[in-house]
């Protein structure tokens, strides 16, 4: 249980001190759209006792079927994502609907943070208008302001160019803001570089709702067999699971590489083990040319499951083995905290942002370099080959994400706060 906020200890008669209320303090949240991963959080904090959390939205769109451009398709969250804690959608300048560096304009933060009077401003993402928009409002109404994104340095090439206006970007965005709350160590040193060494930081690490993938995960145990029936999968075969856009960051392709070459083997060894199935979750615009490139290498042992809500993967983390993610320039990937959560081994490329803090090699999954099928192809070796290796790491990792929870997002939140003010 968590101390009140904004609780401080005044001295009084002789050297007795007692503890006296301040004021709630009153939080902006600024961010461009209502978003899944965020919404558990965000209702945790209205519940926070003395803290008054106002979520301030540039659109709406996601509460409804909407387009989604990495899927490919049509997408509607099937979970609440305005329940539990307050929120305003700004206006907006008229026909502009999509989400961009510059739109959709929204009009009024600081009308809004005037009104408000808040203490503090915390902004998601710095790289919209938007974001300048409300960093530059709560500087002129003499609220604090905090920064939060998952950027990190694992990033394309930039021209001689634009490296110098990303440069003079900072320079600019420097004096709008007091603090960063860094979502891991990778996110921390992008910080650094680009802020520089004195902006304080706090880790708040990005989370998921721990507890609702484990119960979600064992509870589908009891249809598991159900769901194989459904995909068509032999019983009791293992199963190396990819649940991803279909898109060329994720590099899906490289999983098929290794595959291929684990077939390769395992036909050579001539084992009367079936080789496990490679289960593909996802859409996006390499589904076509990669379930072509799957029928070449193995039409019965690769599976292609499409797209499947949020509320369907916990099914599929019960049902696999293995979770693999393989991308490059990946932020973070708040899938590893789902299957780690779940109870499953994860295998992860080391330009996945999440790794240095969550997937140490061989202690809690295992690590290969990016864009390396054979180093890919070896980590899946090596967890059919040594036994109860799988078991460990998940029992490892579902203990190591304990620790990137909504309470420590709450107490990291709390000390940012307290400390911005000071």
């Amino acid at each position: 249980m968590t101390e009140a906020w904004g609780v401080e200890t005044l001295p009084t008669e002789g050297s007795r001190r007692v503890k006296t209320p301040e004021r709630t303090v009153r939080l902006a949240y600024v961010v461009s759209h209502p978003i899944q991963y965020q919404e558990p959080l965000l209702r945790r904090l209205a519940r926070e006792p003395g803290l008054d959390l106002t979520v301030y939205y540039s659109s709406d769109f996601s509460v409804r079927s909407y387009r989604d451009r990495g899927f490919g398709r049509e997408v509607q969250w099937e979970i609440p994502l305005l329940q539990g804690y307050k929120y305003k959608i700004l206006p907006r300048l008229p026909g502009m609907k999509n989400i961009s560096t510059a739109k959709p304009p929204s009009l009024g933060y600081l009308r809004q943070f005037l009104g408000g009077r808040y203490d503090v401003v915390w902004v998601h993402g710095y790289a919209t208008m938007n974001s300048l928009h409300a960093l530059l409002a709560a500087r002129l109404t003499g609220a604090k302001t905090l920064l939060r994104s998952d950027s990190t340095l694992l990033d394309r090439e930039r021209t001689a160019r634009k490296k110098a206006v990303r440069r003079l970007f900072f320079a600019g965005l420097r004096p709008l803001v007091d603090g960063v709350l860094s979502v891991g160590t990778r996110n921390s040193e992008y910080w650094q570089t680009v802020l520089g060494p004195r902006v304080p930081q706090w880790t708040m690490p990005y989370a998921v709702d721990n507890e609702y993938f484990a119960a979600r995960a064992e509870s589908a145990a009891g249809s598991r067999e159900e769901l194989r029936a459904e995909l068509g999968l032999d019983p009791g075969r293992a199963i190396f699971l990819f649940a991803a856009k279909l898109v060329a960051r994720k590099r899906c392709a490289d999983l098929l590489g290794a595959y291929a070459l684990l077939r390769r083997k395992h036909l050579e060894s001539r084992t009367a083990q079936p080789l496990p199935y490679l289960l593909v979750v996802g859409d996006g615009a390499e589904r076509a040319a990669l379930e072509q490139r799957a029928k070449e290498i193995d039409g019965d042992g690769i599976r292609f499951a499409g797209f499947r809500s949020q509320a369907e993967m916990p099914r599929f983390y019960d049902l696999c083995d293995v979770f693999i993610l393989p991308s490059v320039h990946e932020p973070w990937g708040l899938a590893v905290n789902e299957a780690m959560a779940s109870g499953r081994v994860v295998v992860v490329s080391d330009e996945v942002g999440c790794q240095p803090d969550l997937v140490l090699d061989g202690e809690t999954g295992l690590v290969f370099r990016a864009r390396d099928a054979q180093s890919l192809a070896n980590c899946l070796a090596r967890l059919l080959a040594e036994p109860g290796l799988a078991q460990r790491l998940a029992e490892s990792g579902r203990s190591r994400i304990g620790d990137s929870d909504f309470e420590a997002d709450v107490r990291a939140l709390r000390r940012a706060i307290k400390e911005v003010r000071e």
